[in-house]
């Protein structure tokens, strides 16, 4: 009989695993030009870089389905020139990834997370005010009374977001008492927290990163965590993971998390079947249930 859902394909296990040893053992551009010429949807992971190469081994490839938030392993220009769509996590990991932000900001601050008293009425600057700046903002404002301002590509409807906006990273920093970076990477973010916005942030400052490591200036950020140019940090990404400064370890106004704000069970769970609706939605010609708009 055909095997069931939960069967062993032919050939059993052992067979699987050598076919899966075998592909490991494959140059990824090798694997495509033989086995992939005809695919039409790609699913990748944060992990997956997709560039031009890649995309001209898929001659039929019309969408790409990430599992990440952020988009910067993606070539966006290319994939766009050759009418690929693309559907990322869209808003699977906000609320996850706000409360480790919110978290991290507690825990620098105080240094015991069950302790809030210390952030209530705090000046906090949010760097991208997209899915998770948003939920970050509302637990800062409504739940500890923080001032909230913020800096993004362009500034959001008065009527929708009420908080005031600041066109210069440096200019937010310099008006609040910590900074909080949820963005994507782009190039115009790379290091968009460099030297100047660091020393506007000052030495009573504190900087929470849950966005990309590569948004900070890392060196930049370390030597002014050593020498008390700024008061903190809370870290939940860094720019050559999973390589950390050996320095952020001996510090003890730093506080790290390993790249896991969005690694709670019912986010997985909610990825999973993100996933598969919009595959399901591409084959069903369909519209997808998270598609990229780029604006």
């Amino acid at each position: 009989p055909p095997p069931g859902p939960t069967s062993a394909p032919p050939g059993g296990l052992h067979h699987l695993r050598r076919r899966a040893l075998h592909f490991r053992q494959v140059p990824l551009d090798e694997f495509l030009a033989a086995n992939a010429r005809s695919v039409r949807a790609l699913l990748v992971s944060a992990a997956t870089v997709v560039g031009a190469g890649i995309l001209d081994l898929l001659p039929e490839l019309r969408v790409i389905v990430t599992t990440s938030a952020g988009l910067d392993q993606l070539d966006l220009a290319e994939c766009r020139r050759r009418g690929i769509r693309i559907a990322s996590a869209g808003d699977i990991y906000s609320a996850d990834v706000a409360d480790c932000a919110v978290g991290l900001l507690i825990d620098v601050l105080r240094k015991i997370s069950a302790s809030n008293r210390y952030l209530r009425g705090k000046r906090i600057g949010i760097v991208g005010l997209g899915r998770i700046g948003l939920q970050v903002a509302k637990r800062l404002q409504q739940g500890f009374g923080c001032t909230v301002s913020y800096n993004s590509r362009k500034k959001k409807n008065p009527d929708q977001v009420p908080y005031p906006f600041y066109q210069d990273v440096r200019e937010l920093a310099a008006n609040s008492d910590a900074l909080i970076l949820c963005c994507g990477l782009t190039e115009q973010t790379r290091h968009a927290v460099d030297k100047e916005v660091l020393a506007a942030l000052g030495k009573a400052g504190v900087i929470v990163n849950v966005a990309r490591g590569a948004v900070v200036d890392e060196k930049e950020m370390v030597r002014c965590l050593v020498e008390g140019e700024i008061a903190g940090a809370g870290l939940d990404v860094f720019e050559d993971e999973p390589v950390v400064p050996k320095e952020l370890l001996e510090l003890d106004n730093v506080v790290l998390s390993p790249h896991s704000a969005v690694l709670t069970r019912e986010s997985m769970m909610e990825l999973a079947r993100l996933v598969v609706g919009n595959l399901e939605a591409f084959f069903s010609n369909e519209p997808l249930l998270s598609e990229y708009e780029d604006d």
